[in-house]
Order: C-alpha cells, then sequence, then structure tokens
C-alpha cells in the first residue's frame, strides 16, 4: 500500500515535535497542500495560550471544526493537515465526514527533548510551559504511524513513507 494524492494526512503530537516541519517536507514529497492548524486558531485561543493558560475542550471545539471542514474539503485531491489532535475525541472530530482515508502520523519524543526545543523556540504564542499540560492530555493514538523525532527532519520522512508502505 502506498500514500495515494487522495489521503487526508494528520500530523500530531504536543508542542515542539517539529510537526509543521516534517509536514511541510512531507506535503512536497507527495505533492499535496500542507495546511499548519495552527493558522486556524481563534483570536480567544493564542491569547490564552500566549498567557500561559492551558486550553480546554470546549476552546479547542470550534477549532477542531474548522479543521474538520478543511480536511472535508481537501478530500477530493488530499492534504497534510498538522494539529495536535491531543485526545481521541478530537481526532474523531477531525474524522468526521471524510470519505478518503485519514492517516495518522504521531511524531513522539521525551518531555526533556521537547521542553529543550520549546525554550529555544522565538515567536511562538505556545510557551515551553504549556508542555506539562500537553503532555498530560496527550492520548497516544492506536491507530498511527509513531515517529520519533530524534532523527533528522528527512529522516522522519522517510520513515513515515516506508512506515506506510508496509502497512
Amino acid at each position: 500500500m502506498t500514500l495515494s494524492n487522495k489521503n487526508i494526512l494528520f500530523v500530531i503530537g504536543v508542542s515542539g515535535t517539529g510537526k509543521s516541519t516534517i509536514a511541510k517536507l512531507l506535503a512536497e514529497k507527495l505533492n499535496l497542500p500542507f495546511f499548519d492548524g495552527d493558522d486556524f486558531h481563534s483570536e480567544a485561543n493564542i491569547k490564552k495560550m500566549s498567557k500561559k493558560i492551558p486550553l480546554t475542550d470546549e476552546d479547542r471545539y470550534g477549532w477542531l471544526v474548522t479543521l474538520n471542514k478543511l480536511a472535508v474539503n481537501n478530500q477530493e485531491t488530499g492534504a497534510v493537515i498538522v494539529c495536535s489532535a491531543l485526545k481521541e475525541s478530537y481526532r474523531k472530530l477531525l474524522e468526521n465526514k471524510i470519505e478518503e482515508k485519514v492517516v495518522w502520523i504521531s511524531l513522539e519524543s521525551s518531555f526533556e527533548l521537547l521542553l529543550e526545543r520549546l525554550q529555544k523556540r522565538k515567536g511562538h504564542f505556545m510557551p515551553a510551559e504549556l508542555l506539562k499540560s500537553q503532555m498530560d492530555t496527550f492520548e497516544p493514538p492506536t491507530n498511527a504511524i509513531k515517529i520519533s523525532i530524534e532523527p533528522s527532519p528527512q529522516e522522519i520522512v522517510d520513515q513515515i513513507l516506508k512506515e506506510y508502505e508496509t502497512k
């Protein structure tokens, strides 16, 4: 089995895993459009996170519905979408009404490595202080390609493609 250009690929994980970097490379490799879920957060969500306040399920609901509509609107062409999708209930909402196959790619790492990355990251509204909250909330998916973020971005993309082809 190979990834087709009709798949909706959700690249998920907590902040600092390199979701956007990996997803952009994957989208280029597969010639699919790329969408960063962070670009679809409401101003209220961005302000809340920038004040170091974790988002609630209620805060995330509208954002997840928007990303689901984006996925539904791209099921004819396929797409690579970045979204933390920390909980199984979030992932179920994201899959709603998608006729084509959804592929989940979960980028995973240790708390220490992620904290180090977030402390170096400049200009992002998600502060390192919320990492523990995200890690505590994260429900690892059972139906995802799970990839360590320790290799280089290109090696991670190659691993994703290789693992998917063996399914």
